[in-house]
Formats: structure tokens, sequence, C-alpha cells
């Protein structure tokens, strides 16, 4: 885990503790926005946080298992765009770019996904 003042993997510019560590603490979608489950999602594969990242995708789409891939470094999300995804919405998109490198090689991964607010929590449902 990280210490309360690193500044936070989603990029905010907030520390960790006060962002993100929120959000994985609190459980996941919880009181939060579709950008914010994003930003937390992303976080939690920099911090390998499975069991959060399980808990926030959407039960249909939800894999049985997650494996991390430890040749892959996070090093940068980019938020593009958000559609919805507020308080009052059921659902909502995010396009996003995440940056990272596997075995040193610098890749992006460019996403538009897809989140919905179900009994008040906001969950992942897929990307493409």
């Amino acid at each position: 885990m990280m210490d309360s003042e690193t500044t936070c993997p989603c990029e905010c510019g907030l520390p960790y503790a006060e962002h993100c560590q929120k959000i994985h603490v609190a459980g996941a979608g919880l009181g939060v926005s579709a950008e914010q489950l994003m930003r937390a999602r992303y976080s939690a594969y920099v911090l390998h946080l499975r069991p959060f990242l399980l808990e926030s995708w959407h039960p249909d789409t939800r894999p049985v298992a997650l494996e991390f891939d430890q040749n892959i470094e996070w090093i940068g999300l980019e938020i593009i765009d958000t559609v919805a995804g507020g308080a009052l919405d059921t659902s909502g998109v995010v396009e996003f770019r995440a940056r990272f490198t596997r075995s040193g090689e610098p890749l992006e991964l460019h996403e538009r996904s897809s989140f919905a607010q179900v009994d008040g929590r906001w969950l992942y449902i897929d990307g493409e």
C-alpha cells in the first residue's frame, strides 16, 4: 500500500489517502461518479488490488479470476472524455488513455469504458 503523502496513481493531483484510497476502503462505487470509479480502478491496477477490481466489476461481465502481468508497470492515466456517470445517472462512459510499459516497452491502452449505477454503486461493465 502507499503512504498517506504519496500522490495518487490516478494523477488527480491529490495524495492517495485523500482520493482513491478512500474509495478502495469504502468499497467499490459507493458515493462516487463513473469517472471516480475509473480512476480508483486504474489505481487498483497499479497497486494490484484484486478484490477491489473484482468487486467494482458488474456481475454480468465480471471475470471469475483476475491475474496481474508482473511485466507491466503502469505509468500514467489521462481522462479524455466523460459522458454522464453522475449521481443522478444510471449509466456513464469514461474514455481514457493508460500508459504502461511491458518488459520495458512503452505501450498505451485507449479505452471507452461503460459503467452502470446499480443500487447506488457504480460498476464497470466493459470497454472498447
